[in-house]
């Protein structure tokens, strides 16, 4: 055995304890350095957002684009532009009825019979396009200042047809009284006949040339017939 002073013991025992010390001062000092080991929870984790996209640039409109597949508020509400021609566009059909602008007036040769005057009221279509007439047109006597003579006339008894004119076409009703001279009624020369086609308010003037005709007293009625093709009987 190895005899060791007492002195080196002692040094020895010295250097250890300081040593022991030093590693006791040591792990304590560890534990304010080191955090805690993270904490795990339970659930799902939200999708990461990417904060730094550029946003989208904006569109003619003003507003930004939309993603794929997507449909922007304004496009959803922009309106078609109107057709230029797609669809069918019906015009309303002008009348067929021949106006008084459109039309002449005459009276034709007397055709006297049993104590008769007739006399064909004419009206022609002075138009280019085709037009009609229906029923009776209103006719009056009127002297050189346009003041009515007699009655108007009244409407022979008959089915009114509808007559057809071409540009140039002619259609006719028959204007009868009786002769003043055998019936004994009042009478008057008139300067103009007033002729009113069917169902139209302007009138037409005609020269009166046929004489005297009833305007008053017994048997002064003037008589008009339904318009027919044609210029007279």
């Amino acid at each position: 055995m190895v005899y060791t002073p007492r002195s080196a013991r002692h040094g020895a025992l010295l250097v250890g304890t300081v040593a022991v010390l030093g590693l006791l001062t040591a792990c304590g000092n560890s534990k304010d350095v080191h955090t805690s080991p993270p904490v795990t929870a339970s659930g799902t984790a939200a999708p990461a957002t990417d904060t730094t996209k550029t946003p989208a640039p904006p569109t003619s409109e003003g507003t930004s684009a939309a993603p794929s597949g997507t449909v922007s508020s304004a496009t959803a509400t922009r309106k078609a532009p109107p057709s230029s021609g797609g669809g069918a566009t019906t015009a309303r059909p002008a009348s067929s009825r021949c106006h008084t602008s459109e039309l002449r007036a005459a009276v034709g040769r007397n055709d006297p019979g049993a104590g008769q005057e007739n006399f064909p009221v004419v009206l022609t279509n002075g138009s280019a396009r085709t037009c009609t007439l229906h029923g009776f047109p209103g006719a009056a006597f009127v002297n050189a200042s346009g003041t009515q003579l007699g009655p108007d006339p009244k409407r022979e008894p008959g089915s009114p047809a509808t007559v057809t004119l071409k540009p140039g076409q002619s259609a006719w009703a028959g204007l009868t009284f009786s002769n003043p001279g055998v019936s004994g009624a009042g009478t008057a020369t008139p300067a103009a006949l007033l002729v009113t086609p069917p169902d139209e308010r302007d009138q037409l003037k005609v020269t009166w040339t046929g004489g005297t005709v009833p305007v008053s007293g017994n048997s002064s009625s003037v008589f008009l017939s339904a318009l027919s093709p044609g210029t007279g009987p």
